[in-house]
């Protein structure tokens, strides 16, 4: 049978092939007889959609699941009030130290996991935390290496480590060489920076 043609104004198809252009980028369907189009644009746009409105779409649907990854260092502090508590924004964000005794896990006992309130990275086990009598959650260990110490100078003549959730640099409290083994590390934690995750 003889091939036949069709003209439109952004394609000409034919019975061996169809080439669109798309953005000056080629498209190829072959003819029955082949099995892979030889090179296919990965620009496609939707119809009506601008390029960011489409980017932003994929990036929301990779972060809700659970694929994409957010860069908490580079949050503004506008961007943390509106995540946070004053008390936790002062805490985590200002290096603020809440009241002895006040916190709400100063005296939990309850089995489970504290994640970071900011970026809710797990950082201590419910299994390492000990009675320091300081009023605020102590444990012994963290978890891996997600949290980070430095030194704070920051009272004259009395330098300690404080330390850091390892993603998103959220003050947590200091830790102290005074606590029990098996690492004598007692990480003396602000409650307001913690998310306790009981565990199931």
């Amino acid at each position: 049978m003889a091939s036949q043609s069709l003209s439109f104004p952004t394609a000409h198809i034919t019975s061996n092939r169809l080439i669109q252009k798309l953005h000056s980028k080629v498209l190829l369907w072959p003819s029955r007889a082949h099995t892979k189009p030889s090179r296919i644009s990965s620009s496609i746009r939707a119809m009506g959609s601008s390029a960011s409105s489409q980017s932003q779409h994929a990036d929301s649907i990779e972060y809700e699941a659970g694929t994409g990854t957010i860069d908490y260092k580079s949050l503004s502090d506008e961007e943390w009030k509106k995540r946070l508590t004053n008390e936790q924004f002062y805490i985590t964000r200002q290096k603020g130290t809440e009241r002895a005794f006040t916190g709400e896990y100063w005296n939990t006992k309850t089995a489970g996991i504290y994640h970071c309130i900011c970026c809710d990275t797990p950082l201590f086990e419910s299994s390492t935390k000990f009675n320091s009598r300081t009023g605020w959650p102590s444990y012994y260990q963290t978890i891996g290496n997600n949290v980070k110490s430095k030194l704070d100078l920051s009272i004259i003549f009395m330098p300690r480590q404080e330390v850091l959730c390892s993603v998103c640099d959220a003050h947590l409290g200091h830790v102290f060489d005074d606590g029990p083994p098996p690492t004598g590390k007692r990480y003396c934690i602000n409650s307001a920076a913690l998310k306790l995750k009981p565990r199931q």
